[in-house]
């Protein structure tokens, strides 16, 4: 017995923003979780990818720091960019990177994920997001945080 399988590969998208490199460092890590769970990964600064690649991907993962408890402005530019393009039947991910106090850590990637909901109705906001905590304003990344972002990207492939 002969039994054909058509086995679409899942397409992820990694936009992030970052002034220091941390947020970038997250993106890759958490890439490469989605990679070794079989999806197809690109990975892109907002600054320099157009929006409409977002057309071509079923997955989109939003990173940007955290600026004074709300995402950069550079992502909220870049998520009001994606909003007129009709994106449906999309899933969605977001992630940050942040400094300072344990109990803020969530502030920004709540904030992240409405704008998400509120921007962009037609598509799947997959939870939890994951804010990575960096030593300072400029980083590095505080240990153990970057293990947590590749698990973060095989925790995505599980909810594809």
């Amino acid at each position: 017995m002969l039994i054909w399988c058509v086995c679409l590969m899942v397409k992820a998208f990694v936009f992030y923003d970052s002034k220091y490199g941390n947020t970038k460092l997250a993106g890759e890590k958490i890439a490469e979780g989605l990679g070794g769970g079989g999806v197809e990964v690109d990975l892109g600064y907002i600054k320099e990818v157009n929006p409409e690649h977002a057309l071509d991907y079923d997955v989109m993962v939003l990173g940007a720091p955290n600026h004074m408890g709300k995402p950069s402005q550079a992502m909220k530019n870049f998520i009001n960019h994606l909003a007129p393009l009709g994106l449906t039947n999309k899933k969605v991910a977001v992630f940050g990177t942040y400094a300072g106090k344990v109990r803020l850590l969530e502030r920004a990637v709540r904030k992240k994920e409405r704008m998400v909901q509120d921007k962009l109705p037609s598509t799947t906001l997959i939870s939890p997001s994951l804010s990575v905590r960096v030593n300072g304003v400029s980083g590095p990344e505080v240990d153990g945080e970057l293990p947590k972002c590749v698990s973060f990207g095989r925790v995505l492939v599980a909810q594809l």
